[in-house]
């Protein structure tokens, strides 16, 4: 018997992935790029696939619109197989599947308007509503005063805001963006990733990214798999990856987000205990620093740390060094436990 639960996911799956395989042949013989991939991805949701170079994200993604076919498997987009389509559902498909590309893919010769036009133009549709569609398209991505311009005049952002308008133009429901910020700087990635956030909220949109940046699935993903050598090896939501990662490569990958100073032991003087309070998510309140030391009763100073909130999450670590004759450090211990979701003594001085 169906659960009440089961109907309701089973109405919101938008892209449903099963024992899907990939395998490339080459000089040396086949390479497996993907194996047994199992997901499923909610209509309106922003999911994140994140790995290592040659992970698998790629090939992955470039499934879910039939710019790779899988070896095994299946891909569902509304319960239909596309793998089954014919030419003429295959254009079907991505018109529904917009697409935009780490490098923009921009043609140099055309404006900006001609860009965001061009795959309307090969779709027969009428120049009334080519103009229409590019004005509101524009204007959605903040780029009317560059409508005559050419890509060679325009900044890395502005390019890719050209082809995100241009992977919009037919209206999809859904939109893969393959490492679509990883060629821009800092302060153009995060005007992207509010763009994509923002579309997401205002037309509905079911997106799906790759990338091997972990801020950028901690920045607008909902959801996210963590891929290595083909496979998958996490997926969740995205505080608890983050909060709780169980897999070495997801380790790996917060690890540039999670750096400790080299200095922090030297700091510590005799007598003196390091805790590492660790808050993975659990409890939704963000750590009273002042609640913190009165419950450890003793004097606690703050070495490194910050709290981050995810999805409403608080989540982070906090480095103190508190005070504790030895005969105390268990007590210590103890209540140290009570006030975050995971604890490790770093060093006793």
């Amino acid at each position: 018997m169906v659960s009440f639960n089961q109907n309701l996911e089973l109405a919101t799956r938008h892209i449903a992935i099963k024992s899907l395989g990939k395998t490339y042949a080459s000089g040396a013989g086949s390479v497996q790029a993907l194996a047994d991939i199992e997901l499923n991805v909610q209509r309106g949701e922003v999911f994140g696939i994140i790995g290592r170079s040659g992970a698998g994200k790629s090939s992955l993604i470039r499934t879910l619109n039939r710019l790779e076919n899988p070896t095994s498997g299946k891909v569902l987009i509304d319960g239909e197989d596309i793998g089954a389509f014919d030419s003429q559902q295959l254009v079907g498909l991505r018109r529904r599947v917009g697409m935009i590309f780490q490098h923009f893919n921009l043609m140099s010769a055309k404006t900006v308007a001609q860009n965001i036009a061009l795959p309307l133009r090969v779709a027969g549709v009428d120049k009334v509503r080519i103009e229409q569609r590019v004005s509101e398209l524009l204007q959605l991505v903040g780029l009317e005063e560059k409508r005559d311009a050419y890509p060679a005049q325009l900044s890395g952002g502005q390019k890719q805001r050209v082809g995100i308008a241009r992977a919009l133009v037919h209206q999809p429901e859904i939109l893969l963006c393959d490492e679509a910020t990883s060629a821009l700087d800092p302060e153009s990635t995060q005007s992207i990733l509010a763009l994509l956030r923002d579309i997401n909220r205002r037309l509905g949109l079911t997106i799906v990214l790759i990338t091997h940046e972990m801020a950028v699935i901690r920045e607008i993903c909902d959801r996210v798999v963590v891929l290595e050598r083909g496979r998958i090896v996490e997926q969740g939501k995205v505080w608890q990856v983050f909060g709780d990662p169980q897999h070495e490569v997801t380790r790996t990958l917060l690890g540039t987000l999670q750096h400790l100073p080299n200095d922090v032991l030297e700091r510590l003087k005799p007598g003196e205990v390091l805790l590492d309070l660790q808050y993975t998510g659990q409890r939704e309140e963000e750590p009273d620093l002042l609640a913190i030391a009165q419950a450890l009763g003793s004097r606690v100073s703050l070495l490194h740390g910050g709290i981050d909130r995810i999805q409403g999450r608080a989540l982070g670590r906090l480095l103190l060094s508190v005070s504790a004759a030895p005969e105390h450090v268990p007590e210590l211990l103890d209540k140290a436990r009570g006030v975050a979701d995971r604890l490790e003594v770093r060093a006793h001085a």
